[in-house]
């Protein structure tokens, strides 16, 4: 959101960026003081909470700190003909922003539609479901929306049996190119470095990840962050890094020869254009919006799709690539073309058009007789 609002400023629009996030990192995402408006005063004992006391009552707490902020930015909100949310949190500023305003309402939803994300969730061992109030509060704000911003096809087609599709609007998320610089291609020697970046758990087929690397004798993983549901494996062939800040990411992505991504259920994980963008070939299932970022040629070459909970698929893709680093055949070199199209400022332009055009038909429809 923090990228968005800057990519949005930085095109002419007018933006007020409302959230608790401090003031000093949004200037670090180039987000000027101006523009911000911040509520972390109305929220501050439920963020101490969040930050001191993670493991405690964290369903009440994330009831309490979502009720606190929706009101906070519903008694603080300024005129607007847009107003963009996060899904699961706004409702009544969301409200205010329509009857006050009149207001066009955005909503921003990174994963699947609710229900189909609970009936995945449910399938997976361990995974953490949503909760009932959570899943009213999604369901509310889908009805409430005028469009739903989305990352990739996966989470559009979730939205397929109950949204009309003229109300979704499908844009993948973007890279800061300057922290992700294009890297050299180079032969691979032996073994395949693989690298995953996310939380070891069920929901990103870890478990598809252990196996495969486990029964072959020429590929290794290094994991970067953290780990919940699944115990990371002991075998040598395993790297297990702590979560990092994301511009050290660049550095791991350096070392490997590819990214890979098993998940089971996932909007639009944003590695996959960090890794694209420098040059990395991505192995991705066709649930992490993967496929979506195939805005070129060049790029789609680098994106090798296999089915979620396939464990002979994901290994076969492996081998395939390895087997093909290993001719030295290499991929066609990327452009500034190519990098341009995964930047925040192509996903920004998109995202500009869109809410002009939208402006427009709204404004057409009310003249209408």
């Amino acid at each position: 959101m923090l990228n968005l609002a800057r990519e949005l400023h930085q095109l002419g629009h007018g933006v007020r960026f409302y959230s608790y996030v401090p003031r000093s990192r949004a200037r670090r995402f180039g987000l000027p003081d101006a523009c911000q408006s911040p509520v972390a005063a109305a929220v501050s004992p439920l963020l101490a909470w969040q930050r001191l006391a993670p493991r405690f009552r964290p369903d009440a707490r994330e009831h309490l700190l979502h009720l606190a902020l929706d009101r906070a930015v519903a008694a603080r909100l300024q005129a607007c003909d847009v107003f963009i949310f996060m899904s699961g949190i706004f409702l009544e500023a969301a409200r205010q922003a329509k009857h006050r305003f009149g207001a066009r309402l955005w909503l921003e939803r990174g994963s699947a539609h609710i229900d189909i994300q609970d009936r995945i969730l449910a399938a997976i061992p361990g995974a953490e479901r949503p909760s009932p109030e959570s899943r009213a509060r999604e369901l509310a704000g889908y009805e409430l929306a005028d469009r739903i911003v989305v990352p990739s096809h996966f989470t559009e087609d979730s939205f397929a049996p109950t949204t009309e599709h003229a109300k979704l609007f499908r844009n993948p998320y973007g890279v800061q190119l300057d922290d992700f610089p294009l890297l050299p291609q180079r032969a691979q020697g032996r073994p395949l470095r693989l690298l995953f970046v996310g939380t070891w758990s069920s929901r990103k087929g870890c478990d598809l990840l252990t196996a495969t690397v486990t029964a072959s004798s020429d590929v290794i993983l290094t994991h970067v962050g953290g780990v919940t549901d699944l115990p990371f494996p002991g075998d040598p062939r395993f790297r297990h890094v702590g979560p990092v800040d994301q511009l050290r990411l660049a550095d791991f992505y350096a070392r490997a020869d590819a990214l890979v991504l098993a998940s089971r259920e996932d909007g639009l994980s944003i590695v996959q254009a960090q890794a694209l963008a420098s040059g990395l070939p991505v192995i991705c299932t066709d649930r992490t919006g993967g496929a979506d970022l195939a805005h070129t040629p060049a790029l789609a070459e680098r994106i090798l799709v296999t089915p979620p909970d396939d464990a002979a698929a994901l290994a076969e893709t492996i081998a395939a690539l390895s087997e093909r680093l290993e001719r030295g055949e290499p991929f066609t070199p990327l452009t500034d073309t190519d990098r341009r199209a995964l930047s925040w400022r192509a996903y920004g332009e998109r995202y500009s058009a869109e809410l002009i055009a939208d402006l427009e038909r709204a404004k057409s429809a009310l003249r209408a007789p």
